[in-house]
């Protein structure tokens, strides 16, 4: 028998006889005398059920929501991440909060102290908490599943554990998400699905500016979104690319045979770049939005390899902040270059017969430099590379039940690198919006990895 099988019986067994001492001697209250014998059972004992749980159904809030563009979808992720993480911190001896390395996080309500906690009985009331008030505008059958979750795993809880630790520990929960919704919501973001195409943006005018594009000519997308708070980032404005090639309709210059480029390869395309195209466009209200498809990758990753409560909580944390700062800093990007789509410029100087239909995938409406798809796709990877090694492979079965065949990568940042380039096979991005959003994600998602999680 090993220390650790040796050191967990001892444990049981010094529960069960306080547990006998008290139903003896009247007057004596169970969970404090536990409490004299034994401290709360690390988060690093339990699964990470309640983590990916919660975070599958969110894919889906996300998904059915109405508003939820990537941008917002983004910072949903990223405040359900920190909110798990600060939830059960205090049970991961080797882990320290973030209060103060955050941007204007300052204070988190503290655990009460020499009280015992269940772990994943707090991470399912936080999730719980964080989720209604984020999605305070989901259908009512998708509030009722929020409330049917938390209640299934509060019930399975509930039955093995004291009611003072119990009760203890949903209140830990709630009091954590209620603190992390009243950080959020000064960030500039706070119910963002509302505002997705605000009336009182105009987009300037110019040669090789962007212009609102076929089909739809839809108004531009969270224009304002790069001037929010970020989550680690000093600004929107960190990690900022150079400008883009020199706007040019001279054929044989840089901008024009970029656009050549797109031209062409849309014309050429093989049935594999098609789907690759459709395996990462992640359209919203058809999936759960590109950050989805990173949260996806995670979930699947720890589901892989059965890591526990302790590691999935840390790792979505720094994935929601990831794709987070990500879009905050590739849409500040946007919105200062303004530069055009290749729809735009192929239809204006390469071919004028040149339509919609020509492409796979709709082009968004927004500002082409730098590639969100390469930004945040980039970012997360950075992050999972750092998290889980350089040479992770794994299978992304993301989009199974819409009936697209998984796709396997040898690495996180192959998998990023194919999402970026799908954007060139979607005819959505020039090439350098791609290399260059590859770098500012990488960017993004070494602040990421740099912060303190350890003591």
């Amino acid at each position: 028998m090993n220390n650790s099988v040796r050191a967990h019986r001892s444990m049981l067994i010094t529960l069960t006889m306080a547990s006998l001492i008290c139903s003896i001697y009247s007057g004596c209250e169970n969970e404090n005398l536990i409490q004299a014998t034994a401290r709360s059972r690390p988060v690093s004992d339990f699964s990470a059920e309640v983590a990916t749980s919660w975070f599958n159904l969110t894919l889906k809030l996300v998904k059915e929501s109405p508003g939820f563009s990537p941008p917002v979808a983004s910072r949903a992720f990223g405040y359900a991440g920190v909110t798990l993480y600060e939830a059960v911190v205090p049970g991961i001896p080797t882990h320290q909060s973030l209060v103060g390395q955050l941007n204007s996080l300052s204070f988190l309500p503290a655990c009460e102290p020499d009280k015992l906690y269940h772990w994943p009985t707090v991470a399912n009331s936080a999730m719980a908490g964080i989720a209604r008030r984020l999605f305070a505008n989901a259908s009512e059958p998708n509030k009722a599943a929020m409330t049917d979750l938390e209640t299934q795993l509060a019930n399975n809880f509930k039955a093995t554990l004291d009611s003072a630790v119990f009760a203890r520990s949903v209140a830990r929960g709630k009091v954590v998400a209620d603190a992390i919704f009243a950080w959020s919501a000064l960030d500039g973001g706070h119910e963002g699905y509302f505002r997705n195409f605000p009336q009182d943006y105009n987009p300037p005018v110019g040669p090789g500016l962007w212009e609102p594009t076929p089909p739809a000519f839809s108004r531009a997308l969270q224009p304002y979104w790069g001037n929010n708070r970020p989550f680690v980032l000093a600004s929107g404005s960190a990690c900022m690319p150079g400008a883009p090639p020199a706007y040019s309709e001279q054929p044989g210059s840089a901008f024009y045979n970029e656009a050549l480029e797109v031209y062409n390869t849309l014309k050429n395309l093989t049935p594999e770049q098609r789907d690759i195209a459709f395996f990462w466009s992640d359209d919203p209200g058809v999936s759960a939005t590109p950050p989805g498809h990173s949260i996806s990758i995670l979930t699947q990753v720890i589901q892989q390899e059965g890591y526990k409560l302790d590691i999935a909580a840390e790792a979505y944390a720094k994935i929601g902040m990831a794709v987070a700062d990500a879009f905050i800093a590739c849409w500040r990007t946007k919105y200062v270059y303004n530069l055009l789509r290749p729809i735009t410029f192929i239809q204006k100087v390469i071919d004028s017969t040149w339509t919609a239909s020509n492409y796979p995938l709709v082009t968004p409406p927004f500002p082409e430099y730098t590639s969100g798809h390469s930004v945040q796709s980039s970012a997360s990877m950075q992050v999972l590379t750092d998290l889980f090694g350089n040479n992770f492979a794994f299978t992304d079965h993301t989009h199974d039940a819409r009936g697209l065949a998984p796709r396997s990568f040898s690495s996180f940042f192959q998998a990023a690198g194919e999402a970026g380039i799908s954007r060139l096979y979607g005819g959505i991005h020039f090439r350098s919006a791609i290399i260059v959003g590859v770098e500012q994600g990488k960017c993004i998602g070494e602040k990421i990895s740099a912060l303190t999680f350890r003591k």
